[in-house]
């Protein structure tokens, strides 16, 4: 379906296509646009809508459409109903918590329960075991990593869900900006990790969601 005008045409159809809505990546647009794409979004009677990478200035002009949810740079309208299933979403540090947070705010939507960790990551390895019961009622973790991205590994050594990895764009230098975290998780010793793209916590969400909606058939 084409609408909002010559700078986007919203594809309406495709929760009913995938079970996934389309999202709004608001980097290099204007708040106008933004503004015009959303609302037409919750006029047309989309799905949940999402809003991902909101600069200050977008996100202050999001905000007046109504009702939302707002983490960091991500907002949500009309979050579906819940299907009683949890990710886990397990972030290293502080750091890592706006790609959690869209990766969180993105499962709240399409009606999935969260469970948020914290700084547990592989620097003070205790912080891990500590928390690793927590884990046990998940159905999908995400594990979210930058610098040296030794998370995933660890843990996919120690639960048994299904692990969707994370690689952020934290760290120093040798880092290059989520470069190392990347191809440390892509080259995992650990069977069965699937990974995403830096600073990706839309992605990981989408992808925690396609193994979800399997688990009822």
């Amino acid at each position: 379906m084409d609408t909002t005008g010559p700078f986007a045409r919203l594809d309406l159809d495709r929760s009913r296509r995938i079970d996934l809505p389309e999202a709004i990546y608001c980097q290099s647009k204007t708040a106008e646009q933004c503004v015009a794409i959303v609302e037409d979004m919750l006029t047309s009677g989309a799905d949940a809508v999402i809003a991902t990478r909101a600069t200050d200035e977008q996100q202050a002009a999001l905000a007046a459409l109504g009702p939302h949810a707002h983490e960091y740079t991500t907002l949500s309208w009309q979050h579906r109903k819940p299907t009683g299933r949890t990710v886990a979403v397990v972030a290293a540090g502080t750091s890592d918590l706006s790609v959690a947070a869209e990766c969180q705010l993105t499962l709240e939507a399409l009606g999935h329960g969260v469970k948020p960790i914290t700084d547990v990551g592989v620097a003070g390895l205790q912080r891990l075991l500590d928390v690793l019961p927590d884990l046990d009622d998940a159905d999908v973790i995400v594990s979210i990593a930058g610098m040296e991205g030794a998370l995933p590994t660890v843990m996919a050594g120690l639960v048994a869900q299904p692990l969707i990895a994370v690689p952020t764009s934290v760290g120093y230098g040798a880092a290059f900006d989520g470069q190392t975290a990347l191809a440390s998780m892509m080259t995992s010793c650990a069977p069965g990790i699937s990974v995403v793209n830096i600073d990706n916590g839309y992605g990981a969400a989408c992808a925690a969601h396609r193994i979800l909606r399997t688990l009822g058939r």
